[in-house]
Formats: C-alpha cells, sequence, structure tokens
C-alpha cells in the first residue's frame, strides 16, 4: 500500500500512551489549563485535547501550552461563531476551496483547493472562510487522529494567485490552532514557475507538516497508482486525475454547509449574540 495512505511524521517521535496513560495525560492538561475547561467546554474537548497531545508528542507541557494560545485566539477570533451566511463573496470562494461530500479511501475528510482560481475577497476575509472550513472539519468529526486529506490543484498558478502573507497567515493558522488535523497535503500539478515560490513558502512550516507534503502529477503513472490507492476514482474531480465530471453544485454545497453548522451549534450561538 501507498505511503499516502499512512500517516507520516518526521524524525523520531516518542511511542503513543496507552489508554490509562492517555486518560491520565488529559487528566493533567484539564489540571493545567485550570478554568479554561468550563470557559471554553465546547472546545476542550477530550477529543481536542487528545489531538493536540498528539500534536505535541504527548507532551503535557507543550499541549496544554498550545491549547492556552488556541484559546487566547478564540477569544479574539470566535470561529465557533462564523456561519456559512456570513462568508463573503461564498458562491465565488466555494469553488476556490471546499469540503466535498466524499471520504478518500481511509475513512479521512477531503479539503479541496484551487488558489488558481483569482480571488475577489478581500484577504482578511480569504482567511475568514479558510478558518471556517477548518472549524466545520475539526468540530464535526469526534476523531483526534489527522483525519483530513487536503488536495491543492495548481493547474493554472501563478505567483499573484496566492499571497505570500496570506500563506504564511494560513499555515500559522493550520499549525498552530488546529494542530493534527492533517494527514496528507497533495500538491498537484504545481508548474514550474511554484518552485521559486515553494523555497520560501515551505519555510513557514513546521518539521511535522512540511514532512506530510506530496507532489503529484496527474499524467505520471507512479502519481495515478498512489490516487488509485487513496480514491474512489469515480468520486474524485477530473483535476486530479479522477473520473467525477460534475460541475461544482454551490446550491447543494451550501445546504451541507447550513447543515454542518447546525450540527456544531454555530447557528444556535449566532442566534445568541444577535
Amino acid at each position: 500500500m501507498s505511503f499516502l495512505l499512512k500517516t507520516t511524521t518526521a524524525g523520531s517521535e516518542p511511542p503513543s500512551p496507552s489508554p490509562d496513560e492517555l486518560q491520565d495525560k488529559i487528566m493533567q492538561v484539564r489540571e493545567l489549563v485550570g478554568s479554561l475547561s468550563d470557559e471554553m467546554a465546547g472546545f476542550l474537548s477530550d477529543s481536542t485535547i487528545r489531538r493536540f497531545l498528539r500534536a505535541r508528542n504527548w507532551s503535557t507541557q507543550q499541549a496544554t501550552r498550545a491549547l492556552k494560545e488556541t484559546v487566547r485566539w478564540r477569544r479574539h477570533y470566535r470561529p465557533e461563531r462564523i456561519r456559512w451566511d456570513d462568508i463573503a463573496e461564498k458562491e465565488w470562494e466555494a469553488r476556490r476551496a471546499y469540503i466535498p461530500d466524499y471520504l478518500d479511501n481511509t475513512g479521512r475528510r477531503v479539503l479541496i483547493s484551487k488558489p488558481a482560481i483569482k480571488a475577489k475577497a478581500s484577504g482578511k476575509e480569504q482567511i475568514k472562510y479558510f478558518v471556517y472550513i477548518l472549524e466545520s472539519l475539526a468540530m464535526n468529526s469526534a476523531d483526534e487522529q489527522e483525519h483530513v486529506t487536503w488536495l491543492v490543484d495548481f493547474r493554472g498558478w501563478a505567483i499573484s494567485s496566492t499571497p505570500l502573507s496570506i500563506t504564511r497567515e494560513s499555515m500559522h493558522i493550520v499549525q498552530n490552532y488546529y494542530p493534527g488535523m492533517m494527514a496528507v497535503a497533495i500538491l498537484s500539478n504545481t508548474p514550474r514557475i511554484f518552485e521559486s515560490f515553494w523555497k520560501i513558502a515551505k519555510q513557514f512550516l513546521d518539521a511535522k507538516l512540511n514532512h506530510k507534503v506530496k507532489f503529484l502529477y496527474t499524467d505520471k503513472p507512479d502519481s495515478h497508482k498512489m490516487l488509485l490507492e487513496m480514491f474512489d476514482m469515480d468520486k474524485l474531480e477530473t483535476a486530479f486525475g479522477g473520473r467525477n465530471t460534475l460541475a461544482f453544485d454551490f446550491d447543494n454545497y451550501a445546504d451541507r454547509m447550513r447543515a454542518a453548522d447546525l450540527a456544531r451549534g454555530a447557528s444556535s450561538l449566532q442566534t445568541q449574540i444577535s
């Protein structure tokens, strides 16, 4: 089976704790975060703490520090209150980044990005939409494992397509406030000009996330074989070498995202503060 179907990490890591040891670590983190457990009970679930522990090599001190930093950010940004109907230029932005209605062959959620499509929203609004997607992926999953496969289609990409400032902020958010979610990031069909951009952009990544980035080219047999192992090709879009030729259904996607908002309680939260 391909390495892409496995969770890979950089360097040697301590072994996973036993169920009893893990529960002890969760309790230690809860003691260390103190009253924050009550302040953000919805966020600081056992699943979230497990995910932060895994992302921080099972260190209770490092996981606690990361969680406290994330709580400070969440107090200010309030990602749990962002709803689909709060997204600027949503009909256009959804075509640039979306969560399809299928999983990969390991059962992971899929995130698709198409940065070559020129943005209409401001940089601030692009980040807001990205956070909204991450929040939906995080809060609608009870699994603390790395549960997202990120597909990025770079066909037609140019330097102007992705400002470095947005790339840097996006990677900071993924690594620091939603750590341990991404299992693999597949950069598909990158043009030659992307090489110079990547030399700078990869400096924004920590070793773990950098190790999960894979470059694939849909016209190469080895890449096609890996995709066959990872996806149902009838569901995977043709942009990534699949056989799905259906056009993006915005209305269906909007309905799914509103349903996801209800599932994670975002709509009720918005009602409370309106």
